[in-house]
């Protein structure tokens, strides 16, 4: 039976943050679904941190997706959410539009409006 994970190189980072399972096991469920959106990554760098906060204020983080594709690196940042999944969601849904738009353009598609009917 043929598994469908990701091969590519993933870094994970945590920062500021304790080490959690939870996180880099969704973050890895995440990961592995881009493969669907590009066939040639080659790797994939992801970064959660959650700087210094002022006393006052939650607990925000931080979400960086370094991508490299053949003739390219997609980078993502999404910040400021307070729950580190609505972070990693947002930003892998942006890392997947990046994906796909860069997927688009080697391929040579582009995206056509037709024109309304003047009749």
């Amino acid at each position: 039976m043929e598994t469908n994970t990701m091969q590519i190189p993933l870094q994970i980072t945590l920062r500021g943050i304790t080490q959690s399972d939870a996180v880099e096991t969704a973050i890895r469920e995440k990961a592995d679904k881009l493969d669907q959106f590009h066939p040639h990554i080659m790797s994939c760098r992801v970064v959660v941190e959650c700087p210094a906060q002022h006393k006052q204020q939650g607990k925000e983080f931080v979400v960086r997706i370094d991508i490299k594709v053949p003739g390219a690196e997609i980078a993502v940042n999404r910040d400021h959410s307070e729950d580190v999944y609505v972070a990693l969601r947002d930003a892998f849904d942006a890392a997947r539009r990046q994906l796909e738009d860069h997927a688009r353009r080697r391929r040579g598609d582009t995206k056509t409006h037709i024109p309304p009917d003047t009749d």
